[in-house]
C-alpha cells in the first residue's frame, strides 16, 4: 500500500478513539480507495495516457521534420588522390534535411481526429471500468456487512441454546424429563458452535474479497461501518428506455463507431495524391574536395518538391475503402444492440430492486411472527405445557426468519448499486 493510500485510510478514521483499533470502513471510503487503487483502473488510466502520447504524436505530423546526417571517408590508392586529386583521398560531410508535408489527402487532419477520438473512446473505457468494479465494491462490501450480522445472530442463536440447556439440565437433574430432551439440544449447541466458526471464516474471506477489490490485497484488519438498516423503498415508474445514453458501455461504443468512420477517411486519403517539400544543406570538408576550385571545403544546399498519384492498384485500395464501410455497418448493428440489452437490463434492475423491497417486507412480518412464536414458546415451556423440543424448534424458526431478513436487506442493497449502475449513475 502506498503513502496516498495509508493517508487516505487514516483520515477516514479520525472519530476512533483509540490507534489500536482496527480500521472502519464506509462504503464511500471503499469505492474512494477502489477509485484510486484497483489494478483494472490504474490500467485504464495507464491506457489514457498512451493515446495522450498518441495523439501528441499525431499532432506532430502536421509539422516539419528535420533529420542530420554526418560522415567520414578515407580512399585508399589507386582511387583515392586519383584524377590528378580530382577524388580526394579522406573527406567527411554533414547534412541536414528539413521535409514538409504540403497535402497527403486529409490524412495528416483526420489522423488527429482520430488520435483524439482514441483518447475519448479510453477514457470512456475507464468510465466502464470505473462502473464495474463499483460494483464489485458493493458487492464485496455488503458481503462483509452480510457475513458480520450472521456471526452476531449464529452467536445469538449459540447464547439461546445455552440457556435452554441450562434450564432442561436443572429439569433433568430434579428427575423431570429423560435424558434425550437434554442431548437433543446439546447436539443442537455443538452445532451452533461450528456455525460460529465457520461465519467467523466467511468472514475473514469477505474481508480478503473487499480489501481485493479496494487495491488492499491480503488486509483483514479493518471492519465496516453499516449494517443490514435503514429505509428500504420501492422505485417509483420511471422512463426507463432512455437510461441507456447514460451508460459507459454506449458511450464506448459510440466513440468507437466514429473512430471507424475516422479510419475510413484515412483510407479515402490513400486514393488522393500526397505533395510535400523537402530541402537540404551539406558541408564537406577534406583535401581537394570541392570540385570548382579545388580548395578543402566545399557548402551547397538543393530542395526537392514531390507529387504521388495513385493510378492504378487493382481495386486495392478500394477494396479497403468497402471494407471499412462494412464495419462500419457491423458497428453500428452492435451498438443498436448493445442499446436494447441495456434498456432490458436496466428494467430488470428495476425490478429486481423492487421485488427486494417486497422480500424485506415479507421478512419483517415473519420475523415479528417468529419472535412471537418464541416468546409464547418459552412462557408454556415455564409453565410445563410444552417440551424443550418444542422451544428449540421456535428458536430454529426464528433464527431462520432473522437469516432471511438479513439476506433480503443485503440482496436490495447490492440490487440498488446493480440499478444504478444499470442507469450510470454508480461514480
Amino acid at each position: 500500500m502506498n503513502i496516498k493510500s495509508i493517508f487516505t485510510i487514516a483520515m477516514l478514521l479520525a472519530g476512533h478513539q483509540a490507534l489500536a483499533q482496527s480500521p472502519v470502513l464506509t462504503i464511500e471510503a471503499c469505492q474512494r480507495l477502489a477509485l484510486e487503487q484497483n489494478k483494472k483502473i490504474k490500467a485504464a488510466q495507464y491506457n489514457i495516457e498512451a493515446s495522450q502520447a498518441a495523439l501528441q504524436s499525431a499532432e506532430a505530423n502536421a509539422y516539419p521534420s528535420f533529420d542530420g546526417s554526418v560522415m567520414g571517408a578515407y580512399l585508399g590508392k589507386p582511387i583515392g588522390g586519383a584524377l590528378n586529386g580530382a577524388i580526394p583521398q579522406y573527406f567527411g560531410s554533414a547534412m541536414v534535411t528539413a521535409t514538409q508535408p504540403i497535402y497527403a489527402g486529409g490524412k495528416i487532419r483526420t489522423g488527429k481526429a482520430a488520435a483524439q477520438k482514441g483518447v475519448s473512446i479510453q477514457t470512456a473505457q475507464k468510465a466502464l471500468t470505473s462502473a464495474e468494479v463499483l460494483l464489485q465494491v458493493h458487492k464485496a462490501y455488503w458481503q462483509v456487512v452480510q457475513v458480520k450480522e450472521k456471526t452476531v445472530l449464529a452467536q445469538q442463536y449459540h447464547r439461546m441454546l445455552e440457556t435452554l440447556q441450562q434450564e432442561l439440565k436443572n429439569t433433568y437433574d430434579a428427575g423431570l424429563i429423560y435424558k434425550n430432551d437434554l442431548l437433543r439440544v446439546e447436539v443442537n449447541l455443538n452445532e451452533a458452535a461450528l456455525n460460529i466458526h465457520q461465519a467467523n471464516d466467511g468472514l475473514v474471506l469477505a474481508k480478503l474479497n473487499l480489501a481485493q477489490v479496494t487495491g488492499m490485497p491480503g488486509n483483514t484488519d479493518f471492519n465496516v461501518a453499516d449494517s443490514v438498516v435503514g429505509d428500504f423503498r420501492e422505485l417509483s415508474e420511471q422512463a426507463l428506455l432512455n437510461a441507456a445514453d447514460s451508460r459507459p458501455e454506449i458511450r464506448l461504443l459510440k466513440n468507437v463507431l466514429e473512430a471507424e468512420t475516422l479510419q475510413q477517411k484515412l483510407l479515402k486519403g490513400d486514393l488522393l495524391p500526397t505533395i510535400g517539400v523537402s530541402a537540404a544543406g551539406l558541408a564537406t570538408g577534406g583535401k581537394g574536395v570541392n570540385i570548382s576550385n579545388g580548395k578543402d571545403f566545399m557548402a551547397s544546399y538543393y530542395g526537392l518538391a514531390s507529387i504521388s498519384i495513385p493510378i492504378f492498384d487493382w481495386g486495392k485500395k478500394a477494396n479497403k475503402v468497402k471494407e471499412q464501410s462494412l464495419k462500419i455497418a457491423a458497428r453500428q448493428q452492435q451498438l443498436e444492440e448493445t442499446r436494447e440489452l441495456v434498456n432490458i437490463e436496466v428494467q430488470q434492475c428495476y425490478l429486481a430492486l423492487n421485488q427486494s423491497v417486497k422480500k424485506i417486507n415479507a421478512s419483517r412480518l415473519s420475523l415479528a411472527q417468529a419472535e412471537e412464536n418464541l416468546k409464547l414458546a418459552n412462557d408454556r415451556f415455564k409453565a410445563g405445557t410444552i417440551t424443550g423440543k418444542d422451544v428449540q424448534e421456535a428458536q430454529a424458526i426464528w433464527q431462520q426468519a432473522y437469516s432471511g431478513s438479513i439476506d433480503s436487506k443485503v440482496e436490495y442493497k447490492i440490487n440498488e448499486a446493480a440499478y444504478k449502475k444499470a442507469i450510470g449513475e454508480l461514480h
